[in-house]
Formats: structure tokens, C-alpha cells, sequence
């Protein structure tokens, strides 16, 4: 395959790819999470140490400083603690989309040498990237957990579900991954937009405060923020016990299938130039 081929962009090119370099990937996405922690004292503990500590400056600014509260469905009292478990839950998966889109932009440029290399599967780099976003998101969620049941003694059942709440973010995130790696390519400035426009959907999005919070003439902006739903589905299921709301899981569902396809599409559809602008 020279450079100059056109690539494939069906879906079954990019599952026969994933299954048939699943070795690779497992090798790529390890090196990746342990390269970041490379020459630090502590290593892999900074996975579990830094959310604990964005979560105390967090905590202690909003529910403090700013007396933001939610609006529970217990009749006791909101303290601190329910806060802290609450804003953490929304952080966490926030930052599955917040770390993969931040390097989108940077991601073919910081590894031209596979560029070089013909026959390197370039697709599979925002899935490794996913991958990172996902180990550490399992991390803060198993400090998140240890905070819940000691704090707050437990968590519904319905926090299994979980996962079927995230697969929407996952594929759009991947679609968003694509695009941006690509992009990123051609115009370098797209990396400066996307910390911007990353930070603007943080507090855009009901992490911080309830969506209740919002004053009903600005409420349709944080609802129509596609994270917002997710985040607000998460902490249904992981702290308020109530199922996933069917018919908007089904539309995020496709929604988030589409962003992937669409994606995926350009990516292949613009990598044969990577080569001569690299």
C-alpha cells in the first residue's frame, strides 16, 4: 500500500483492523498509560493521587467558596461529602472526552515516524488514546468508590449499568478523536481552539452545579450539551439509583455512532496526505 491508495472507511475495515492488531493495541495503550508516569517517583500512584487532589480543590471552592448544593432526593441534608461524591462522579467522566480530545489536535504530528511506516494501523491511535482516557477514568472510579462507601456507606445497584451510559461518549469521543487528529495535520491552530472550546464545555456542562441551577432561560444551552446528558445519565445510575432514561440513551446511542462513523470517514479519507504535509 503506497501512500497515494485510498483507504478503507467501513466499519467492518476498522473492527477487522482492532481484532487483527489487538496485540498491538494492548502493547500501545499500556506503553502509553505508563509512559506518562515515566521518571516520576511515584509512578502509577499519581493515577489515584492527582483526582484525590483536584477533588479537594474541587470540593472545596464549589461547596465552600460558592455554596453550591444539589437538589437530593434523601430528605437529609447535603454535607460536604455527598458534594465531593457527586462533583467527582461528573469530573471523571468528563475527562474521558476532555483527555482524548486535548491531544487530538497533536496526535499524528507527535508520531510521524508511524506515519512513515506504511504499514502502521494510524487508525488505531485515537483508540489507544481512548484507552489511556479509560484506564485512568477506572482509577478515579475506584477512589470514587472508596470515598462513597466509606462517606456514604454504599452505592445503588444500578451503578452496573454504567457502562452501558458511557458506550455513547466513548464512540463520539473516538469520531471527535479522529477528526481532530486528522485536522490537527493540516492546521496546527486547531489545537489552541480545542483547549478553549474543551474548557467552555466544562462549565457549560452541569458538573459543577445541578442543571436546576440554571436559570430557565439559559437551561436549554446546558441541556442541549450532548456531555451534559451523559454526565447527568452517570450520576443517575452511579448515586441516585434510577435507571437510564431509555428513549434518550437510544438517541445518544445513535447520535454517538454517527460522530464515530463521520469521523472515522475523514480520517481515512484525509490520512494519504499525512505523509507530505509530515
Amino acid at each position: 500500500m503506497n501512500a497515494s491508495d485510498t483507504h478503507p472507511v467501513g466499519v467492518g475495515f476498522l473492527l477487522k483492523s482492532i481484532y487483527g492488531h489487538r496485540e498491538l493495541l494492548r502493547q500501545l495503550t499500556w506503553q502509553e498509560i505508563v509512559g506518562r508516569y515515566r521518571g516520576s517517583v511515584i509512578g502509577l500512584s499519581w493515577s489515584f493521587l492527582a483526582p484525590l487532589l483536584m477533588l479537594a480543590v474541587y470540593t472545596f471552592v464549589f461547596s465552600v467558596v460558592f455554596g453550591a448544593r444539589w437538589n437530593l432526593p434523601q430528605s437529609q441534608p447535603q454535607d460536604n461529602a455527598q458534594f465531593a461524591v457527586i462533583l467527582f462522579a461528573g469530573l471523571a467522566v468528563f475527562n474521558i472526552f476532555a483527555d482524548c480530545v486535548n491531544r487530538a489536535p497533536g496526535m499524528i504530528v507527535a508520531n510521524t515516524n508511524y506515519v512513515k511506516r506504511v504499514v502502521f494501523p494510524l487508525e488505531l491511535l485515537p483508540i489507544i488514546a481512548l484507552g489511556n482516557a479509560l484506564f485512568h477514568f477506572s482509577a478515579s472510579m475506584l477512589v470514587w468508590l472508596v470515598v462513597t462507601v466509606v462517606m456514604l456507606g454504599g452505592i445503588p445497584w444500578t451503578a452496573v449499568l454504567l457502562p452501558i451510559v458511557l458506550f455513547p461518549l466513548a464512540l463520539a469521543t473516538l469520531g471527535v478523536t479522529w477528526f481532530l487528529a486528522s485536522l490537527g495535520v493540516y492546521l496546527r491552530d486547531v489545537s489552541q481552539i480545542t483547549s478553549i472550546v474543551v474548557t467552555g464545555l466544562l462549565f457549560l456542562s452541569p458538573i459543577f452545579f445541578p442543571a436546576e441551577a440554571v436559570p430557565p432561560q439559559y437551561r436549554a444551552v446546558v441541556l442541549l450539551n450532548p456531555l451534559g446528558y451523559i454526565v447527568e445519565s452517570a450520576r443517575r445510575v452511579l448515586i441516585f439509583g434510577e435507571l437510564p432514561h431509555g428513549p434518550g440513551l437510544l438517541i445518544a446511542m445513535a447520535a454517538g455512532s454517527a460522530i464515530a462513523w463521520v469521523g472515522f470517514w475523514w480520517f481515512q479519507k484525509t490520512r494519504k496526505g499525512f505523509a507530505d504535509v509530515l
